[in-house]
Formats: structure tokens, sequence, C-alpha cells
């Protein structure tokens, strides 16, 4: 996966874990004794042979950078980088980051100077296991703009979540962002294959190619990707699940 840049968003308030994230980010949560919320995506990408990471952050930072700094060293022959990105305002620019989407817009500058295919976008504060491996062969044999990673959920749980109406062909065709109507419930239902969780709910995983991201992330002029981004994209690009 050397032409898969990862880029982990860590830098959430975390208002919900309150006070856990009183003085820390959500990404450096201490789970499980000694790890991190953080460790969770490193973990999965070093696993999937993914080694070229950059960390967003920008709330309550400090201890996120401590732990990444004594946990994680790449030597001159790994072909690997980890590497952290605070926020910080430039002649550009002077505000700070204003949503996920925002958050990688900021920092594109950084990105582009190395020559990847795909960018490989993940939150920083998600339970989970995962083979990037085979969702990115996934989004290459589909010879999709944009992939997005997907779970079976129920009609009650999509009330939480990003959901996402496919077609039989695996293509998103409809977005809305924690639906509450029933209205719109009822029209969001997909072929899941599970009668009892018939809708895909989007889990904040995406995989760009990289012109693709570039270029929604200038004529999108907004800040969340599940909120803004994808929604806008469906109609122009090739969005799978």
């Amino acid at each position: 996966m050397r032409k898969v840049l990862s880029v982990i968003l860590g830098g959430g308030r975390g208002t919900r874990l309150a006070p856990l994230t009183t003085v820390r980010s959500k990404p450096a949560v201490p789970i499980g004794g000694k790890y991190r919320l953080i460790d969770i995506p490193i973990s999965n990408c070093l696993n999937s042979n993914i080694r070229k990471i950059y960390i967003l952050t920008q709330f309550n930072s400090e201890s996120l950078h401590r732990h990444i700094n004594q946990t994680y060293k790449f030597d001159n022959f790994s072909h690997g980088f980890l590497e952290m990105l605070a926020a910080s305002q430039t002649i550009e620019n002077m505000n700070w980051y204003q949503g996920t989407a925002d958050a990688v817009r900021h920092n594109l500058n950084h990105f582009e100077t190395y020559n990847f295919d795909q960018y490989l976008i993940l939150a920083g504060d998600h339970l989970y296991r995962m083979n990037y491996q085979d969702f990115i062969h996934h989004h290459r044999k589909e010879e999709a703009d944009i992939t997005i990673s997907v779970k079976a959920i129920t009609r009650e749980e999509a009330k939480g979540f990003g959901v996402l109406k496919v077609n039989d062909e695996g293509r998103i065709v409809e977005f809305a962002e924690k639906p509450n109507d029933k209205e719109t419930l009822d029209k969001m239902t997909s072929p899941t294959g599970d009668p009892e969780r018939p809708y895909w709910g989007s889990m904040g995983i995406y995989v760009f190619d990289r012109d693709i991201l570039s270029k929604t992330l200038t004529d999108i002029p907004k800040d969340d990707f599940g909120g803004d981004i994808i929604p806008a994209a469906i109609a122009d690009y090739k969005v799978m699940a």
C-alpha cells in the first residue's frame, strides 16, 4: 500500500465523553490500560501495510502528541512515517479547523508533496478492527472516485448515523445525515442482505482518489465530510459503498 496516504482526524472536542476529555482530546482517551483510542486506527493502518500516516490535531492535543511521540518510532529503513500536524494559522488562512473536511483542506499542501494515488481518511476516536487493504482493493476494482465503508444497521440505529441509499451495483445514490422522520427513513432502505438491518450506515471511513479529494474540497467550500462533502459529491462522482 505504498501509494496510499492515511490521514487520521484527531482534533475533536469529545464533549460527550466529559469529564474524560476535560484535559485531553477524545483520541487520547485511555483504553485497555496503556493504550489510547488513537492507537486503533494506527494499528489498523500498520497491519494493513499502510505506513505513511498524518494525524491532524487541534483541541487539547498535548497528551495526544506526547503519546504518539513516545510510542511510535520509524527508522530510515521502514519506508514510512507518522507525523502530527497541529492546527495553525497561516497567511492564507487565519481560521482554526471548522470540521473534518476543513481540517484536511487546511493541510492539502502537505499531502500533495508526495506521489500518492489514494487518500484514506479515518477518525481517530473509533473502536474497531479492519483490514484497509480489502477496502482499498474494492475501491480500485470498482474504479470509484470515492468509497465509503458502511455497516448494516437497524431503523433505530439509523437515527444516529449518516445513512446511505445504495443501488444494486453498490453505488451510493442518496445520503441522509441522522434521519429522524418517517418519510426519510422509509425511502433510505437498501439491499443489505439482512431484513432486520435494512440500512447502510457510514462508518466515517473514506477513500478518495488523489485528484478527487483536491477537487471536491476546492469546489465544495463546506466543512464536514459526512454532512457536506459526500452528499454534494454523489451527483457528480462515482461514490461507492
